[in-house]
């Protein structure tokens, strides 16, 4: 919405805008109180979905939080839950492209450094699975994509 809002701001300057070019608050006004609901949903069962994604991770791929014999299960949980919330927040905000912009494409310099793509890979899918448990249909469409561009971007090799 805001890169949205932005970019109408830019083509506009200086004249009104077109009703084609003010269609995206219509399609944001009108999916406010599913992206509403949703996020609350999210913010509510934060702990339960971490909790559920790294249970299954555990279980699915126990070296998931090992690299170089390392346990580094807090630095997953602490970076999992901020990719949630931000997630949550372009959900919200109906503004994917900030959210890479703004976290994933700086996080995905640093899960590559670590060689952490399998892993964000992982996550993200179990993601999506343990996710449509909070969320019904509606809700899970707008959500979906944005954790798909989780996993292609933190998850997908160079």
């Amino acid at each position: 919405m805001l890169t949205h809002v932005q970019a109408l701001v830019q083509a506009t300057d200086g004249r009104y805008a077109t009703d084609s070019e003010l269609m995206f608050f219509q399609r944001y006004l009108a999916s406010v109180g599913t992206r509403l609901r949703a996020y609350q949903k999210i913010q509510a069962a934060e702990k339960q979905i971490i909790a559920q994604v790294m249970a299954q991770l555990k279980a699915q791929a126990p070296n998931t939080f090992a690299i170089g014999g390392q346990d580094l299960t807090a630095k997953w949980q602490r970076d999992t839950v901020r990719v949630l919330r931000y997630s949550a927040t372009a959900l919200l905000l109906d503004d994917p492209e900030r959210f890479k912009e703004n976290l994933l494409t700086w996080f995905q310099t640093i899960m590559r450094a670590y060689g952490a793509q399998e892993s964000c890979k992982l996550t993200y899918i179990t993601m999506q699975k343990v996710v449509a448990q909070y969320l019904n249909a509606e809700e899970l469409n707008l959500f979906s994509p944005i954790l798909e561009l989780s996993r292609v971007t933190l998850g997908e090799p160079v």
